[in-house]
């Protein structure tokens, strides 16, 4: 039996107005009458694959990832380059973009399910990771064919001393392994059904509050331009990149690595609640505002922030088929966090209806979970 909610304890009031009265009051629910005064958040801006730090030692360490897929991690000393030694939190100054943390995988894996399932697709989409870090999730939006990777992060320093680092050894990797495919016809299709893409790839540093002011696919810009200025890649994709294998017919249970998923049931009920919305839109949208799809990692870990990130996601989604793909812990004990709480902001809205793609419990740490939001 599902244990009672906190918010249930108070009727008539909403979780946003919870949230809010959570920062308002200290002495709201028993907190701490000293909040804490935050420096304030550094300038947004855009920041260009040239400004990458040469200097910075950066060591590629490979991820195996289910599939047969390879991914590249990069590793860096972050007290040379934040001075925040053996701290992966500080409020206002670092908000740890340059640890991999276990949700990332999570949901690079699920992302890949989802492709599998048929429930998602990359191609010719606009695509934004917020708090990206190492940008895995959407280096895998790139290695499935999407039109335009936008990555955000709040620091600028872990831009440049990793992400972009990052970006371009997976994509180099990648593109030294590719068919080449020397006929392509005007729609960008081959004979052989291969697909030429293009990544439009952008780097963005600023706080949630704010950052929406640069990024060029909100100001309608010109993302997906294909303009292959500053680092932007060519590819060349074969069939087999773009599509995974459905899994064999009577396969009704798929268990790896901590997840359960219910096979034929679980796609039906996906499809019925509307959560494949991004396959209904259609792709020739350069003069329109938005991004399709929206990645977040272990981004729903303060309280205090889930309000201002959920206005920026509002500001950023394209409507009606924008979906949001959120990984992370369903509590984060000590900050007041979770993705629960980020769900109940959501579902309080009215906006944005939930759907639980995946849980990953193994006993003996907190239970991790991906959830997609997607326009009701």
């Amino acid at each position: 039996m599902r244990g009672p909610s906190l918010f249930a304890c108070l009727p008539g009031l909403t979780t946003n107005c919870l949230l809010q009265s959570l920062l308002k009051n200290s002495n709201a629910l028993g907190i701490a009458a000293e909040q804490p005064l935050l420096p304030p958040p550094p300038p947004s801006e855009e920041v260009f694959p040239s400004e990458a730090e040469e200097s910075t030692s950066c060591v590629m360490e490979p991820i195996a990832l289910q599939g047969g897929m390879t991914l590249l991690k990069g590793r860096v000393n972050s007290q040379s380059i934040l001075k925040v030694s053996n701290s992966d939190l500080v409020p206002g100054k670092y908000e740890g973009g340059l640890k991999l943390w276990e949700c990332t995988i999570d949901l690079v894996e699920t992302l890949r399910r989802e492709i599998q399932d048929g429930q998602l697709s990359f191609r010719g989409k606009r695509v934004l990771e917020l708090g990206c870090g190492h940008g895995l999730p959407g280096i895998f939006a790139c290695l499935k064919g999407a039109s335009s990777v936008h990555f955000q992060d709040f620091n600028a320093e872990v831009l440049r001393n990793l992400t972009i680092k990052n970006v371009q050894a997976n994509l180099e990797q990648a593109r030294g392994g590719l068919v080449r495919i020397n006929s392509v016809s005007s729609d960008g299709i081959a004979a052989n059904k291969g697909l030429v893409v293009a990544p439009d790839i952008h780097y963005y540093a600023g706080d949630w509050s704010d950052v929406h002011d640069v990024l060029s696919v909100v100001r309608c810009g010109s993302a997906g331009s294909g303009d292959n200025e500053d680092g932007a890649f060519n590819f060349r994709f074969n069939e087999s990149d773009l599509y995974e294998p459905m899994p064999e017919s009577g396969d009704n249970e798929i268990k790896s690595g901590g997840l359960s998923r219910t096979g034929s049931k679980n796609r039906l009920a996906r499809k019925l609640s509307g959560s494949q919305a991004c396959e209904r839109g259609h792709t020739n949208t350069t003069q329109e505002g938005g991004y399709d799809i929206i990645l977040m990692s272990e981004t729903v870990y303060s309280l205090a922030s889930l309000p201002k990130l959920y206005e920026l996601i509002k500001k950023c989604i394209r409507p009606p088929y924008g979906v949001v793909y959120v990984a992370g812990k369903k509590h984060y004990f000590g900050v007041g966090g979770g993705t629960r709480q980020f769900k109940h902001l959501v579902e309080d809205d009215g906006v944005m209806a939930a759907h639980l793609v995946a849980d990953f419990a193994d006993g003996s740490s907190n239970v991790r979970e991906i959830w997609k939001f997607f326009f009701r």
